[in-house]
């Protein structure tokens, strides 16, 4: 690998697109692109909307308007709008659909002719996604990306972030590996993306013939997808479409040079451009914030478990770093994991120890504005157990108490449905992340270690963009960073 110097450097005079812009990395990448390297060229942010008007106001309600800007408005302080409008350039558009569905062909020949960086964060990532449209974003979505980044006569490098747990349910040690077209996981049956293609468009036709409402399309096509994604050997459907995705890069990129990011599950910032900055309830957190209501009171997960988490800006400042090294330099060895589990591992018993201290210390406040109090969680290591429990500790009671309530003219009601929806928010939190709490893969990271030191040898500013997750203090990190990040986002 040559020596790539400066990425500051780099970044100045570029046109760097951004596809799937106001996601939650894609405002971070931006924010920091912009506050590195103030002399980059243009930035353009492809935004799903109506109008020219409405992708403007979603500029300034979903990204610009964010306490994660606050930095960069100190550092340009009155001429932060001029900046802004001198810098950032909104562009409407889908990369679910052929050219981005850009109606102005003057557009068109400027991104062309002027991009020389592409970073694809449009994704759907929910789990449970319609697979319509999961299939029509986060796999046929990339081969738009790839037929677009084609007719760009200057660009450098195309940046895909897609996710580590494209691996499905494998345990081991998991490599730095492409995924080849046509090859599902479980290896038996034979992968083919356009027959899934089809399977959606009968389906669809199917329902729409049965005059089908909408809720029952939506319904029938959340399952379809977990079905198809399952029969492949994957858990869900989100990572089912991006690993499909990841097989069109494949087979499809020609002479392209192209940077494949998996990152892990992804947490709040470490360090920039503040701690603990977070935007949504994910992964982990979903259970932190249950856990900090009152609402958690067992959950299934073997705690001797390693899970893998990165916070977010290291996965930008991975991306941002790949993005240089692999400028102008197309090659097979360009995927990296960005996570902890071999560097830093960090693991559920942790995780409970950090939460059961922080909310203890500082509980969070009920409606009425009372503390709630937190216990240990009763922690199951299995399915048999986790069933059996919640059926002797909610179901059995409920069952007796539903009886009550109904000779008592219904005065329970309200008791019956809190205990009903604590049920229900435990069993939706289960099924979904149950792959995942007894997930036994680490995630291994030579590609991302081998580009750090080499970065570092090439004098590139990595106290600028770190992303060595040896350098997480967990307990801090946990009980000073992400979780007052958390708790700021959710009960603000």
């Amino acid at each position: 690998m040559d020596h790539f110097g400066s990425i500051t450097q780099f970044l100045k005079d570029k046109n760097v697109l951004v596809l799937g812009a106001a996601g939650f990395l894609a405002k971070i990448f931006v924010e920091k692109i912009l506050r590195v390297q103030p002399n980059v060229k243009k930035v353009y942010l492809l935004l799903r909307a109506s109008d020219a008007e409405s992708a403007t106001k979603r500029l300034h309600n979903e990204i610009l308007k964010k306490d994660l800007f606050k930095l960069l408005k100190e550092i340009h302080g009155e001429k932060f709008s001029s900046f802004i409008s001198e810098k950032v350039i909104v562009v409407v558009g889908d990369i679910s659909e052929e050219e981005f569905n850009l109606r102005d062909s003057n557009l068109v020949k400027e991104l062309y002719n002027e991009t020389n960086v592409i970073v694809n964060l449009a994704a759907t990532t929910n789990f449970d996604e319609r697979y319509d449209d999961a299939l029509k974003l986060n796999t046929f979505g990339v081969k738009h990306v790839l037929n677009f980044a084609k007719n760009c006569n200057n660009l450098t490098v195309l940046v895909h972030v897609s996710t580590a747990y494209v691996c499905g349910e494998k345990g081991g040690l998991i490599v730095e590996d492409p995924y080849k077209m046509g090859v599902s996981l479980n290896g038996v049956t034979k992968l083919d993306i356009n027959v899934e293609k089809k399977v959606v468009e009968d389906k669809l036709k199917m329902l729409q013939q049965q005059g089908a409402s909408e809720n029952d399309i939506k319904f029938a096509m959340k399952d379809l997808g977990i079905k198809r994604a399952k029969m492949h050997g994957w858990p869900n459907t989100y990572v089912f479409t991006k690993a499909m995705g990841e097989m069109l890069l494949g087979t499809m990129k020609e002479n392209l040079s192209i940077v494949i990011v998996r990152p892990t599950m992804i947490t709040s910032t470490y360090k920039e451009p503040f701690p603990g900055w977070v935007e949504g309830v994910r992964t982990i957190d979903s259970l932190i914030v249950a856990y900090g209501k009152g609402k958690l009171t067992c959950f299934l997960a073997d705690v001797k478990a390693v899970f893998d988490v990165i916070p977010a800006d290291m996965v930008v400042n991975a991306m941002i770093v790949a993005m240089v090294v692999h400028a102008n330099k197309p090659s097979d060895n360009n995927i990296y994991h960005v996570g902890s589990s071999v560097g830093n591992p960090v693991r559920y018993q942790n995780l409970k120890d950090y939460t059961f201290r922080y909310f203890t210390a500082k509980p969070c406040l009920d409606k009425e504005g009372k503390q709630i109090k937190v216990g240990t969680v009763t922690v199951l290591e299995n399915m048999n157990s986790f069933q059996r429990y919640m059926f002797i500790r909610y179901m059995l009671p409920l069952k007796g108490l539903e009886l009550v309530n109904s000779a008592f003219c219904h005065f329970f009601d309200g008791t019956c449905f809190d205990i009903n929806k604590k049920v229900n928010t435990v069993m939706r939190l289960v099924d979904l992340y149950k792959p995942y709490v007894f997930f036994d893969g680490l995630f291994d990271n030579k590609n991302a270690e081998k580009m750090q030191i080499e970065a570092k040898q090439s004098g590139v500013e990595m106290d600028l963009f770190y992303f060595d997750p040896k350098i997480i203090d967990w307990e801090d990190y946990f009980m000073n960073v992400h979780i007052p990040g958390i708790v700021k986002y959710c009960f603000k």
